[in-house]
């Protein structure tokens, strides 16, 4: 059986542009997916990125540009600048890890849901209120925003050393069991053709 592990941010425009297709992939193969949210922040300066703030007018224009042309292919709703974005994105990513080592719902949804809430729905998902109703929308127990908290912390630095020990540099970012890496929502495809090739 196939295995994904999946780095992602849960600020990342290009980690909401990827809704669940991630999930529809892993499900017509029988691949698993192993989450791991990540600082991707961080990530650029571990391995030689520039977060986007920092970045020459022309590649923040190119990006502003592709983002909107993106999420119109994808018929998806997109606010490119959202009311709260940058926010911290350790609550987000702490529920997901809480949600994983708990079982019972469903982490596409999850993580869909707080890209979606960042991106398209104008709310703060660093707030406890929005980590809490992602996670009854994905059919996790809401408590699950205030338990773990520890392991969740431990865990988010643990994917972020993880993730640069890979070669991961962005958000998402799929890494398949036999080492094939793939960067960006635009190469899901790519991804599902891989596994397809792989099954025979």
């Amino acid at each position: 059986m196939a295995h994904i592990d999946y780095y992602f941010a849960t600020l990342s425009p290009f980690t909401y542009l990827a809704g669940t297709r991630l999930e529809q992939i892993a499900a017509r193969h029988g691949a698993t997916i192993t989450y791991k949210p990540t600082d991707v922040i961080a990530l650029f300066g571990r391995t030689g990125g520039t977060p986007p703030a920092q970045r020459h007018p022309s590649r923040q224009e190119y990006r502003a540009q592709d983002l909107l042309r993106q999420a119109k292919y994808l018929k998806m709703p997109f606010n490119l600048k959202p009311a709260h974005w940058p926010t911290n994105m350790a609550p987000s990513s702490y529920a997901i890890i809480a949600a994983q080592n708990a079982g019972g719902g469903d982490l596409g949804v999850l993580t869909h849901a707080f890209t979606r809430a960042c991106w398209a729905e104008e709310k703060d998902i660093a707030d406890e209120a929005v980590v809490r109703a992602c996670l009854s929308e994905a059919g996790f127990d809401p408590d699950l925003a205030n338990s773990g908290l520890l392991e969740g912390a431990e865990t988010y630095a643990a994917n972020l050393e993880e993730a640069a020990a890979r070669g991961v540099f962005g958000a998402p970012f799929y890494i398949t069991d036999d080492d094939q890496r793939f960067w960006g929502q635009d190469r899901l495809d790519h991804l599902d053709a891989h596994l397809q090739e792989r099954a025979g």
